[in-house]
C-alpha cells in the first residue's frame, strides 16, 4: 500500500515564505484527507511540493507499493485549480493524451475501456467528442477530473476540483473519488473550501493556516468552535445531523484582539 509522509516541508517564493515546518505521521492508502485552510494557507504550494513541481525545504517521502500492476513505483498525480484548455482537442482526444503522457503511444483495447470506463463514472459520456472549447467550466472542470483518474494514480491531489459544479455535481465527485479511494486504495488529498463537505466526505482533515499545519486528524476530532475562530474568524457551532453527521453552522465573525 501506498503511503506519504512529510518533514519539515517548506515552500518559497523569492523571500517569501508560503509555507514551512510541515510534518505528517504516515498517510496510507484509502484513505481521503481534506486539507483545509484560509485563502493563501498554502494550500496549492503544498500539493505542488508533494507532486514535485517546485523545490522547497524538508523531505517529502512517497513509498509502498503500486495499485498499478507493474508499474516501478508509486506515481502522484496533481490537479491544479486552475487548468490549461486546448480547444483544438476532443473530450476523448484529451483524456487519452493525459491517460498516454509519458509513456507509448499505441493504445490498446483494454486503455479505451478504462477511459470509457472513466466518462461512465462521471457521467460525462455526452461530452466524449465535443471540442473542449464547446464546454462550460463546470463541464471543462469534469474532464479535467476525467484526465487525472484515467492515470491511475496512487497519490491523488486535487485542488479545488468541485468549485466551478453544482451542489449536485459536487456530491456525485466527491462521492465517487472517496469511493475509488477506498476501493482503489489510493491516497487522496483534496483541498477544499466548503468545511460541511470535509466532514461529510474526508477520513481526516489537515489544518493549514499562517503557513504552517496546525491540526491534522479525524475530522470531528479537528474541526472545533475553537479552530473556526482561529483559522476562519468566524463564530460557529458543530451540530451532529442525522444521527452521526458532524456540521458546522456559522454565527457570525469574531474580532480578534489587535
Amino acid at each position: 500500500m501506498v503511503s506519504l509522509a512529510l518533514k519539515g516541508v517548506g515552500v518559497s517564493y523569492g523571500r517569501r515564505m508560503v509555507l514551512q515546518g510541515v510534518d505528517t505521521p504516515e498517510l496510507r492508502g484509502g484513505e481521503v484527507v481534506a486539507v483545509i485552510g484560509a485563502n493563501a494557507a498554502g494550500k496549492s504550494s503544498l500539493f505542488r511540493r508533494i507532486a514535485g513541481l517546485v523545490l522547497g525545504t524538508g523531505q517529502v517521502s512517497i513509498s509502498g507499493n503500486s495499485i498499478v500492476a507493474g508499474r516501478a513505483r508509486p506515481s502522484a498525480c496533481y490537479l491544479p485549480q486552475d487548468t490549461a484548455v486546448n480547444a483544438v482537442l476532443t473530450v476523448y482526444e484529451s483524456i487519452l493524451l493525459a491517460f498516454k503522457q509519458g509513456g507509448s503511444w499505441s493504445v490498446s483495447d483494454a486503455e479505451l475501456r478504462r477511459i470509457d470506463a472513466v466518462l461512465r463514472e462521471l457521467e460525462i459520456e455526452d461530452l466524449a467528442f465535443r471540442g473542449l472549447g464547446e464546454l462550460s467550466g463546470g463541464q471543462r472542470q469534469l474532464v479535467s477530473i476525467a484526465q487525472t483518474l484515467a492515470r491511475e494514480p496512487d497519490i491523488l491531489l486535487l485542488d479545488e476540483p468541485t468549485s466551478a459544479l453544482d451542489l449536485h455535481r459536487q456530491f456525485e465527485v466527491l462521492s465517487l473519488v472517496r469511493r475509488l479511494a477506498h476501493e482503489r486504495r489510493m491516497l487522496v488529498l483534496i483541498s477544499i473550501h466548503d468545511i460541511n463537505q470535509a466532514l461529510r466526505f474526508a477520513d481526516k482533515v489537515m489544518v493549514l493556516a499562517h503557513s504552517r499545519l496546525v491540526a491534522l486528524g479525524a475530522p470531528r476530532e479537528i474541526v472545533t468552535p475553537a479552530l473556526l475562530a482561529d483559522v476562519y474568524g468566524v463564530r460557529a457551532r458543530v451540530e451532529v445531523l442525522d444521527g452521526d453527521q458532524p456540521h458546522v453552522i456559522v454565527e457570525g465573525s469574531v474580532k480578534h484582539a489587535a
